[in-house]
């Protein structure tokens, strides 16, 4: 007879480690816990460290507010169902944790670095090397969709037409994802998850606002953009 193995967890505020600021209060880091076989994992959650984040807070009569730690408790909760279930006929610590690290992921998160490269080059080589450093130094405090968003009604349209069409080329497609995920998500909880991702409804849904909103762009090349970049994803997680 085969064994059956039963796969717990539990996210927990890990009080071993000093407590750190979230967002204009103090709280001990979430962990997530994992047994499988009678061993046990122990790691940081991927949702705290992400809305840890400066840009995930606004400040509102001298108070900040932002994410709040149930909400980041329920999406960590998802997330590792959504890996375990997939797994059940062939389940292991090390399988889970590869994909945690890679379903875990924000794709804006992840494509905006890739974006700020992209965008500091475009603003040196415009003649614009102060505002270029300003970009990529303060990007860490607001969120750079926005950012962008701003250099619309400052830029000359033709400018501006030019940095979108020209990120297309040079920069990982987070205009269009960071665009698609603003309109399903609601302030603060922006994130668009690999998990997420993988759903085919997702996928449809993306390409419809990429119709609508850039319309002059080709769709499925976007898709095909996204999709090569979470291949490379994959492996940096399984390896």
């Amino acid at each position: 007879m085969s064994k059956t193995y039963k796969v717990t967890y539990k996210v927990y505020f890990n009080k071993r480690l000093k407590e750190v600021f979230f967002h204009g209060k103090m709280t001990y880091p979430l962990y997530v816990q994992l047994t499988f076989d009678r061993k046990t994992i122990y790691f940081k959650s991927y949702y705290f460290e992400l809305f840890s984040k400066p840009r995930y807070v606004i400040m509102m009569d001298g108070e900040m507010f932002g994410p709040k730690l149930p909400d980041i408790i329920e999406k960590e909760n998802a997330l590792i169902d959504f890996i375990v279930d997939k797994n059940l006929d062939d389940f292991s610590l090390e399988r889970f944790k590869q994909e945690y690290a890679f379903y875990s992921k924000d794709l804006c998160d992840e494509t905006e670095a890739g974006f700020i490269d992209y965008l500091f080059v475009f603003l040196q080589d415009e003649g614009m090397a102060d505002l270029a450093t300003t970009v990529q130094q303060g990007s860490r405090f607001r969120i750079l969709y926005n950012v962008v968003r701003d250099m619309k009604k400052a830029f000359t349209p033709a400018l501006y037409e030019k940095l979108i069409n020209n990120s297309f080329d040079y920069a990982p497609p987070y205009l269009p994802l960071y665009g698609f995920m603003q309109q399903t998500k609601k302030w603060p909880m922006l994130s668009l998850s690999v998990m997420e991702w993988v759903d085919p409804a997702t996928k449809d849904a993306f390409r419809d606002y990429v119709r609508k909103y850039y319309p002059k762009t080709d769709t499925e090349e976007v898709i095909k953009e996204v999709e090569s970049w979470l291949q490379g994803l994959k492996k940096r997680a399984t390896t």
